[in-house]
């Protein structure tokens, strides 16, 4: 057992986000873990671009309320304490709502070492259209 050391502060890519996002990185597993795992803060109006995991991810909120998108224009509300799963593939994005900040633990996987699909894969932005579509209350 040992503690790990931690890396600085990074500021989200402006290419993989609208407005400021920061991240520490919790964990970046090596083999045999290919566990992820980050704590982003988003400012308010903040988001992450289209995007989609190989293996999934679950978010879970911290504070503030977290917004999550889909493809078919559903908007999800979350709050702290609950946990969204997007499936493997999944085209997605989150962020903060309009006038508050959101933090929350980003958790997934990297890829097995035979595959060859990225852990991650980045699309478009967020329209303005998009991010203030009706939202819904997480059930």
């Amino acid at each position: 057992m040992e503690f790990v050391n931690p890396q600085p502060t990074g500021k989200g890519p402006e290419g993989w986000f609208t407005g400021d996002v920061w991240f520490d990185v919790i964990h970046a597993g090596t083999e045999p873990s290919r566990l992820r795992a980050n704590m982003v803060r988003f400012a308010p109006g903040a988001r992450t671009a289209w995007h989609h995991h190989a293996v999934g991810q679950t978010l879970h909120v911290v504070a503030g309320i977290a917004l999550v998108g889909t493809r078919d224009g559903t908007v999800l509300e979350a709050h702290p304490g609950e946990t969204v799963t997007c499936p493997p593939g999944e085209e997605h994005w989150h962020g903060a709502t309009e006038d508050r900040f959101m933090q929350h633990i980003a958790l997934w996987e990297g890829t097995a070492p035979d595959d060859d699909r990225p852990e991650t894969t980045w699309l478009e932005h967020v329209t303005e259209e998009e991010y203030r579509a009706p939202r819904t209350r997480s059930q």
